[in-house]
């Protein structure tokens, strides 16, 4: 372990530094989230898969205590019933809380978890906005929004600085889960540590101010933005914040509203006593939340929504086929590309978006052939016309690509295992096709 890094978390924990040296020498904690568009937390634990104890982080949250492995390769993992999550990582939603109907902004979202962690929160009355600024990181996003079945979120690649202009005022709540030097990561990404000096944890903080100062401009009056990093450096999390309440009267530091975790410190404008710090001592292996409120209004810009236009009647006997009722649906068709989803859709300018709403489909030679999303959303998993149940050995024949030997209805079908949806295929009456996608597939 670095000397120098070490010497900083004696100055920072004082009494506590030596228990914290313990917790060096332990496995990191493991951790699950239910996903609520889906599942409830207790229906999850009723499955006794894993050995789960609830997590103090989050409701839907659970520690996982013993030794299982394997998980993100189990069935309730693939149908996206849960979300592999260190305990932790889940208190910054938890403090933001996210209400069912809130517009929300997740400004460095990926991997995913604190975004499906919101957009189970919201509901589908809520909207999400998922924004990461890299490319690679901004599929993986996708993938995993994928995965939970999420349909009310637009899924944006771009520069905080380029995205939130063409936000100003939308939002309830702003999440900024900055990119950070990792110091909660160490046992776990060998990288975080070989990376980690002073100047790297400077060079964090300057970027994140940088990062907040676009994310203020997309609140709402009386909006909420929540801070959090994974790391411990005061330069990256107190001091951040005491700059940027130094540059915005307009926004006043509240209190997280959770017994979790332990203060944090108080410098310049910063009670310590508002802000959270979880560190592995917490069962938990390091998180740093923040909570602000806007208590003034500011120019803001107006949402300009796409002009929907008739779908072709390919498309709507594709769609009247497969759901039982589409009367609160949106639909968008882009370059032969069919999307759904209960909001109106957002049309930016110049923003690369990688996926709004439910990816339902391509068209290809008149004939719509349909996504893996459209079948894994939460939004239709109780409106499909045609379904199939598959037991254990037709799961494992599905999940290897094989196709399936079975009585069904002719077409398109949801395919699904203990009553949750794991893909799709199309049958001609006595074999199904398989059509789940080859690249999640087992070998």
């Amino acid at each position: 372990m670095n000397e120098q890094f070490l010497a900083r978390m004696r100055e920072l924990l004082g009494p506590d530094y030596d228990a914290y040296v313990e917790t060096l020498n332990n496995p990191p904690f493991r951790g699950l989230r239910a996903n609520l568009l889906k599942i409830q937390p207790d229906a999850l634990v009723k499955r006794q898969f894993a050995s789960l104890s609830p997590s103090p982080f989050a409701r839907e949250g659970f520690v996982l205590t013993g030794s299982e492995t394997g998980l993100g390769n189990h069935i309730y993992h693939r149908q996206g019933l849960f979300y592999m999550q260190e305990p932790s990582a889940s208190s910054a939603v938890t403090i933001l809380d996210p209400q069912p109907g809130d517009w929300v902004l997740d400004l460095c979202a990926a991997p995913g978890g604190k975004s499906t962690q919101i957009a189970a929160r919201i509901g589908q009355s809520g909207f999400l906005i998922a924004n990461e600024i890299d490319g690679g990181r901004a599929r993986v996003l996708m993938s995993n929004l994928e995965r939970l079945g999420v349909s009310e979120a637009m899924i944006t690649h771009a520069s905080p600085e380029r995205l939130c202009p063409q936000l100003g005022g939308w939002m309830d709540k702003v999440l900024v889960d900055a990119p950070c030097s990792g110091e909660g990561m160490f046992k776990k990404e060998d990288r975080a540590l070989a990376d980690w000096s002073v100047e790297h944890v400077r060079a964090c903080g300057q970027r994140q101010q940088k990062i907040l100062e676009s994310a203020v401009f997309t609140l709402k009056e009386q909006g909420i933005l929540v801070y959090s990093t994974c790391t411990y450096a005061p330069e990256e999390n107190e001091q951040v914040i005491d700059q940027f309440l130094r540059k915005h009267p307009e926004m006043e530091l509240i209190d997280c509203g959770v017994d979790f975790g332990r203060p944090g410190l108080s410098t310049g404008l910063v009670d310590g006593a508002k802000v959270r710090r979880i560190f592995p001592m917490d069962q938990g292996e390091g998180h740093f939340v923040a909570k602000l409120r806007k208590t003034a209004a500011q120019p803001g810009v107006r949402p300009r929504f796409v002009k929907s236009a008739p779908l072709p009647s390919t498309v709507r006997e594709f769609l009247s086929g497969q759901l039982t009722d589409l009367s609160d649906l949106h639909f968008h068709l882009e370059q032969d590309r069919l999307s759904l989803m209960r909001h109106e859709f957002i049309q930016l300018e110049n923003i690369p978006v990688l996926r709004q709403g439910v990816m339902a489909g391509e068209i290809v030679k008149n004939r719509v052939e349909p996504h893996h999303h459209f079948y894994m959303s939460a939004l239709l998993q109780d409106r499909f016309k045609n379904t199939a149940g598959l037991n254990e050995n037709q799961l494992a024949q599905y999940l290897q690509g094989l196709p399936l030997t079975a009585a069904a209805p002719r077409g398109f079908l949801c395919l699904s295992y203990e009553g949750y949806p794991v893909g799709f295929g199309k049958s001609d009456g006595t074999v199904i096709k398989n059509k789940y996608p080859k690249g999640l597939r087992t070998r």
